[in-house]
């Protein structure tokens, strides 16, 4: 993709070129799902390793190998990354100018996404974290909106100083583990980091995969960073790139270090239950729109975090399951509010009002993302958070039950703030004569927000497919954790 939208000359060429390579990314990801049931079939019932393993050794000195392989959850975050890519793709059709531009940057932070999901070695993981990571300045500060500067700015510090813990803590599990590899699966199997070891550098690791994961106190650049992003970037950063952290922080920070992980889990339980609470508390006081679903996203993104340190095989299954409902319901509520952004140009809703009338496709599909975001039954939302607290509150102690019930409320206030959203700005009368002017979605935008729409109501409606994959990648791991 990177080749052809180099060599494209004009807007249709680089449109055709996304849109080509994005439904061949789809395409391949739905045949790796399908390929990867079929080998797993082949498999003993009660060991499911890495599929499509390969490896070539990049740097030797440091035993640094390009080693990439797929499990349960690897496959469905590629998934997510895949349709994210191909709606995102056709979110932006009519953005200008510097299309072209825009584009290559969109496609080399796709790529740090995927290079991340399949990569098995530490240090190949960090590479790709960082691809990910660098376009993001330029995407938002480029063609963002709003204080585009500072919000890009505040990002990038934010995120690269979490790389600067990242890079320690990798070296750390490379050193004291006494490995001659990086491979993840290689150094767990070996299973000998001290546990005083651990405990320093546990902190390092899932405080910077954190920072990506919006851990309280560190999120404050993610709302700043989704209100300024352009529609697509905000759909790919909230829908997938965030992600990384709650994927990053199971598969190296608790996998690799499973002492310092029972030991210290209460510490982090605290940082993501008011990350949980205090997420969908600040959406309820917010005006802007991509203020409101940037909270929202703080939320349940620290909900993914609560649901791995409960360390059950529910609970770890229900995270999942969050960050792949939590991507499509994001992505549907981003590209619906930079849609109606466009023709408004205002995100305030309080300038906005009777949008029912005027646009209805656009407004049937945020109120839908609304009920999905909010956990009705049918939909993806309720899936994943169900599967979350009844695996939270399968742990006997107080304590857990206690952080549970406290992260339960946070369903309470995301009805509140999307029933008042929904209420301020699709009904009542026209707030402004201009809006009655307005058009409603074009093709390319229908598009992009149906296939949203019918993922996250078919994941509801049909959870078992992703919820067994799911399981088969968490089990392996759960079994090192709880040892």
């Amino acid at each position: 993709m990177l080749l052809g939208l180099w060599i494209a000359r004009n807007l249709n060429q680089v449109r055709g070129v996304m849109a080509v390579g994005a439904s061949c990314l789809l395409a391949l990801s739905i045949w790796l799902v399908f390929a990867f049931l079929d080998m797993r079939e082949t498999m003993p019932a009660d060991q499911y390793p890495m599929l499509f393993t390969a490896s070539t050794p990049w740097f030797k000195p440091l035993n640094i190998a390009y080693a990439v392989g797929v499990d349960g959850i690897s496959v469905v975050m590629l998934l997510l990354s895949s349709i994210i890519v191909f709606t995102g793709t056709f979110a932006s059709w009519q953005l200008k100018p510097l299309t072209k531009e825009y584009f290559l940057w969109f496609t080399l932070l796709s790529t740090g996404v995927y290079g991340f999901f399949i990569c098995t070695d530490m240090f190949a993981m960090f590479m790709f974290y960082e691809v990910a990571l660098i376009p993001m300045y330029l995407l938002i500060g480029v063609w963002g909106s709003g204080n585009k500067e500072y919000a890009a700015m505040k990002l990038t510090l934010m995120l690269m100083g979490g790389s600067a813990l990242l890079i320690i803590g990798i070296l750390g599990i490379y050193y004291f583990s006494g490995a001659t590899t990086m491979n993840v699966q290689e150094i767990a199997a070996m299973h000998n980091i001290p546990v005083d070891v651990q405990k320093i550098f546990f902190p390092f690791i899932f405080i910077g995969f954190g920072v990506l994961g919006a851990l309280f106190p560190f999120h404050t650049w993610s709302p700043d960073g989704h209100a300024s992003a352009p529609t697509a970037v905000s759909m790919l950063h909230a829908g997938v790139l965030m992600k990384l952290g709650g994927y990053g922080c199971f598969r190296v920070a608790m996998y690799l270090l499973p002492e310092a992980a029972q030991e210290l889990a209460w510490v982090f339980l605290i940082l993501t239950t008011i990350s949980v609470v205090y997420g969908a508390l600040s959406a309820c006081v917010q005006t802007d729109l991509k203020y409101i679903n940037a909270y929202s996203s703080v939320s349940h993104c620290g909900l993914v975090l609560f649901a791995l340190l409960m360390m059950t095989k529910t609970s770890c299954t229900g995270a999942i399951l969050q960050m792949l409902s939590h991507g499509l319901m994001t992505a549907l509520f981003f590209a619906l509010i930079g849609m109606i952004y466009g023709r408004t140009h205002t995100r305030d809703i309080r300038q906005l009002g009777g949008l029912m009338k005027i646009m209805p496709f656009l407004s049937v599909g945020y109120v839908i993302a609304g009920l999905a975001n909010l956990g009705l039954p049918g939909f993806s939302g309720f899936i994943a958070e169900m599967t979350i607290f009844v695996g939270s509150f399968e742990n006997a102690d107080m304590f857990h039950r206690v952080a549970t019930i406290i992260a339960c409320t946070s369903i309470v206030v995301t009805a509140v703030y999307i029933l008042r959203t929904v209420g301020f700005i699709l009904f009542g009368k026209v707030t402004n004569p201009h809006y009655l002017e307005l058009t409603d979605a074009t093709w390319d935008e229908r598009l992009s927000v149906c296939c949203l729409i019918f993922c996250v109501a078919g994941l509801g409606s049909f959870p078992l497919w992703a919820s067994n994959i799911i399981t088969d990648g968490v089990a392996p791991i759960l079994s090192v954790i709880n040892f």
